[in-house]
């Protein structure tokens, strides 16, 4: 197989896996709280990358991280895993799997006007149309198949969903700047993220007393599949591809497949509402992504 293929297999079981993850965070948070749960899913995380980068041979390079270094991946890490999941999962947490989802898809919308005051860019005409067509599927989405009924969502729920987006476009820029090799960045961002969410447990006793196998596997599945190895598989594909654009157009497709495993493992009726905003804020975000014709 060439790398093209392999482009397209390691991009194709990246998308597979974050189909599922709606359902494993929904299934999860049913037996487990937010801090237990995401503590156990960055610590195996952070396990699995390491075990690559060792696969790899590449300790060489994370010894070679500066304090400097450190400091930033310290940084990265509590921007991303720790307050994003922590915000993302109570999202999860008080919606719909099919709401909460598509609602946090609108970070590179956000992440164009985050680059004004940190990368100090100039925002295009062409970005205020991609906001207002993606809020405009925000709101769909929230309405929960009842677009005239203002008020119909839980709006922490949305504001905790949407809100995600920031840190996680926060998180992108901060990310896009450090050159380090990525799949060392992403374990010292796990790493970090796990000592503070450990921190964090022992300040609040909210470990669980009795905690059964069956809350802890789908924990186990989200470190793996959301997190560590779905991260890795998709830089992959990203670096193997002749071009990243038709790759990266993949993530599109794994809203639209998670939706099929909600409604049949979760049981959610699909509003007719989350296709329809789900395609308004991916509508957006490709107009946010078009190349000028004479470029």
């Amino acid at each position: 197989m060439d790398n093209t293929g392999r482009s397209y297999l390691y991009g194709i079981l990246a998308i597979l896996f974050w189909a599922t993850i709606p359902t494993a965070f929904k299934l999860c948070l049913a037996r487990l709280d937010i801090l237990p749960m995401l503590t156990i899913a960055s610590v195996v995380s952070a396990a699995a990358l390491f075990i690559i980068i060792v696969a790899e041979n590449k300790l060489p390079l994370l010894k070679k991280n500066t304090m400097a270094d450190l400091l930033h991946s310290a940084l990265l890490g509590f921007v991303n895993p720790f307050l994003y999941y922590l915000i993302l999962l109570k999202a999860y947490q008080i919606l719909p799997a099919q709401v909460a989802q598509p609602l946090n898809m609108i970070w590179p919308i956000i992440l164009v006007f985050l680059s004004v005051p940190v990368l100090k860019q100039r925002i295009e005409k062409k970005s205020f149309v991609a906001l207002l067509i993606s809020f405009l599927g925000v709101y769909i989405i929230s309405s929960q198949g009842k677009i005239l009924s203002p008020g119909h969502a839980d709006m922490t729920g949305v504001l905790l969903a949407t809100g995600s987006s920031v840190f996680w476009a926060f998180y992108f820029i901060l990310n896009v700047k450090d050159k380090r090799e990525e799949s060392v960045k992403l374990f010292l961002n796990f790493m970090f993220a796990s000592v503070y969410l450990i921190f964090a447990l022992l300040i609040t006793r909210s470990w669980p007393e009795n905690i059964e196998a069956s809350a802890v596997a789908p924990a186990i599945y989200i470190g793996l599949f959301e997190m560590g190895i779905t991260f890795y598989l998709w830089l992959k594909a990203l670096q193997l591809a002749p071009t990243t654009d038709k790759i990266s157009n993949l993530v599109y497709l794994a809203p639209f497949l998670s939706l099929i495993l909600v409604h049949f493992i979760l049981h959610e009726p699909v509003f007719y509402t989350t296709p329809a905003g789900l395609l308004l804020i991916i509508t957006g975000i490709m107009i946010q992504n078009r190349k000028r014709a004479n470029v």
